[in-house]
């Protein structure tokens, strides 16, 4: 097969163990990111196959209607970044294992490095070091902080064992289904919405984004949270309600924000509002970019593409379009 694989940055796939799964395709890795469907669509004029990294290029309509070869779209997780209506309407598989196995460690680690980077200042304090000023404020310890954990699922409970590591008292939200497990489990969950927000020094959310939990936190959650207390995000943009957070960072309503996730992405202006505010801890959404995460993830993709050429595929979004 034709195998076209998007979005490797810093190409890094030819240099993993999972890179040998494709053995005996004719694959193509593109190193940049091209956001022009026409000249996409050019570049993928052969492929059979194109593997996508997590969401970094949308699959539309548009760009399906210029693919005539294409047959399997191979990927891992969610997928609101693929139009699977017009995968089916044309005929094209998308394949992506979304109850994959383990949790993100990856994703947990930086989570955590978030806390404690906005916690203790850290970007600042090494700024001013770096600029000969040395120390430039007064941090605060984890040991007995309050943190706030939104969503229960597999990513924010390795969070919460690193949490209690450090001495934080952990706490619990999301939908009623995931405080109940919570409670069943015998952790803490809050008697409502607002002394959840009301009471934590953090809040780090942890939940996927679907059309049910796009705007999840609002700007008066944000509001009702002690003054100097830190939002992390490593999840999802959208989860958070448009312009609530640049609006309570620059309310005062929070001490600091940690994001790794934003609306726009590759977001590549440094005059951005939210991006360039005092308040904000960014990274470039490095959640899941390690080397260890990348193999795990992408050899669950690569054996998806290999089940396909098989004649057997497997994790199957859209099965009707599949014809042996």
């Amino acid at each position: 097969m034709k195998v076209h694989i998007l979005d490797d940055w810093f190409n890094t796939l030819r240099g993993l163990p999972c890179f040998d799964l494709l053995a005996g395709h004719d694959v193509t890795v593109w190193t940049d990111h091209q956001p022009d469907e026409a000249i996409l669509a050019d570049r993928l004029q052969d492929a059979d196959c194109v593997v996508l990294f997590r969401e970094r290029t949308k699959v539309t309509r548009g760009l399906l209607e210029r693919l005539p070869n294409l047959r399997l779209i191979s990927q891992r997780g969610a997928y609101p970044h693929v139009d699977v209506a017009a995968c089916t309407d044309q005929g094209v598989l998308l394949c992506s294992n979304k109850g994959a196995d383990g949790a993100n460690h990856a994703a947990a680690e930086l989570t955590f490095a978030l806390i404690l980077a906005a916690m203790r200042q850290l970007p600042q304090q090494m700024a001013s070091a770096k600029a000969g000023n040395w120390q430039m404020g007064v941090g605060r310890s984890l040991r007995g902080r309050r943190l706030g954990l939104y969503g229960y699922g597999r990513i924010g409970r390795v969070v919460a064992d690193y949490a209690r590591a450090f001495g934080m008292k952990v706490v619990w939200w999301g939908s009623d289904a995931g405080r109940a497990r919570a409670k069943a489990d015998g952790e803490t969950v809050p008697e409502s919405r607002a002394a959840f927000f009301g009471t934590c020094d953090v809040v780090s959310l942890h939940l996927r984004l679907t059309s049910e939990t796009r705007g999840s936190v609002t700007a008066d959650d944000l509001g009702a949270m002690p003054p100097r207390s830190v939002l992390v995000n490593t999840s999802r943009a959208g989860l958070i309600a448009e312009g609530a957070l640049l609006h309570a960072l620059d309310a005062g309503d929070l001490g600091a924000a940690a994001v790794d996730v934003f609306d726009t992405e590759p977001l590549t202006d440094p005059n951005d509002p939210l991006l360039s505010h005092p308040k904000l801890i960014a990274t470039p959404h490095i959640g899941f970019v390690t080397e260890d995460e990348f193999d795990k993830q992408f050899a669950d993709i690569f054996e998806q593409v290999n089940a396909y050429a098989a004649g057997a595929p497997i994790h199957m979004i859209n099965p009707s379009v599949y014809a042996p």
